[in-house]
């Protein structure tokens, strides 16, 4: 992609996700009942946290901690993977990568995996892959690297989605190994794709498109790949764990009593999708998602992304982006991703 337009998709998705995250981060672990008698209309302060307006969390941290190690390899570099677990590790020991130097509202499966990593293991290992490590948070840090593999007019070639599914399946792997939560992230990537090359074909049909090719990639491929490399694979593209999104026209009808918005991998997933699909503008996506209750912060970071890359930088209200704590430092860092990845 072209470089500058490239730093503008880079800031829109970016922003996206922290201004997502920073308004679900005072009302975070509150209960739907909770938000519709009061329901987030503006960027608050202190709440669940007690941190100042504009604060973010754990998902724009490891965001910003996963941006710096492509920064500093390259994505096909054989390290990049060693050198986003290190800046992991910086984040969480040393508050790198945070509003205020130190990290907090972090999840205990990215805790286990670091300290794993700590211990020896190979990045790509770290992740857990039991039934029970399919939180939502590799989900809600993988825009650095759905941007790197988005956007390209050959994305749907084989060669493309295979090397994109592989990428976005390590990413997620370093935190998060079950085949659930790859695909979800997987799943993510395409949509990005689609709303940064097709948005004129509407949200609906962007959407739709991204779960049909994503699932026409894996049906394309022989599982017998799959069961020699990992079983859980095989057993998840069996399992039809994504069933209500494999027809968004259906799945948008759904009721909002009907979406879930907990800290589940697929329930962070659906939720995203159905407020960018019920909603006009980022303002409204953003609020819809932090007033579904529960996992505010990620849920409204997972949904921002989407929101961002679709309305836009500008289409975020300016005055959310204003309160941010170091507005300065991330719209420099969007900088320096757009500078070494966008193409002359």
């Amino acid at each position: 992609m072209e470089k500058n337009l490239f730093a503008k998709t880079v800031r829109a998705g970016i922003f996206g996700v922290v201004v997502g995250d920073a308004l679900g981060v005072p009302v975070e672990f509150t209960s739907r009942a909770e938000r519709d008698a009061d329901p987030v209309t503006d960027m608050r302060e202190y709440g669940t946290h007690y941190q100042p307006k504009g604060t973010w969390s754990d998902d724009s941290s490891m965001t910003f901690a996963t941006m710096d190690g492509l920064i500093q390899f390259d994505i096909f570099d054989s390290w990049v993977m060693w050198d986003v677990m290190n800046k992991f590790v910086l984040w969480l020991e040393q508050g790198e990568y945070t509003p205020y130097g130190t990290a907090f509202d972090v999840g205990n499966t990215c805790s286990k995996a670091i300290m794993d990593y700590k211990e020896g293991v190979e990045p790509t290992g770290c992740g857990g892959i039991g039934e029970r490590d399919n939180g939502n948070g590799s989900l809600m840090r993988i825009m650095p690297f759905a941007l790197l593999s988005a956007g390209e007019d050959d994305y749907w070639s084989k060669e493309k989605i295979s090397e994109t599914s592989k990428i976005v399946q390590a990413a997620s792997s370093l935190t998060h190994g079950h085949s659930r939560s790859r695909i979800a992230c997987l799943l993510y990537t395409s949509a990005c794709h689609e709303l940064i090359c097709n948005k004129e074909d509407g949200v609906e049909t962007c959407i739709q498109r991204a779960v049909d090719g994503t699932f026409a990639y894996f049906d394309d491929v022989d599982l017998w790949y799959y069961w020699g490399n990992s079983a859980h694979m095989l057993v998840e593209l069996l399992s039809n764990k994504f069933w209500r999104i494999r027809n968004i026209k259906e799945f948008r009808a759904l009721s909002r009593k009907e979406i879930r918005s907990s800290g589940y991998v697929l329930d962070t997933l659906e939720a995203a999708f159905w407020c960018l699909l019920n909603t006009e503008n980022y303002r409204d996506c953003v609020l819809a998602a932090v007033n579904l209750g529960e996992d505010t912060d990620t849920v409204g970071a997972v949904a921002g992304g989407l929101a961002g890359l679709y309305y836009g930088y500008d289409g975020i209200p300016k005055e959310w982006v204003e309160v941010l704590a170091k507005k300065e430092w991330i719209d420099g860092l969007c900088g320096e991703f757009a500078e070494k990845y966008g193409d002359e």
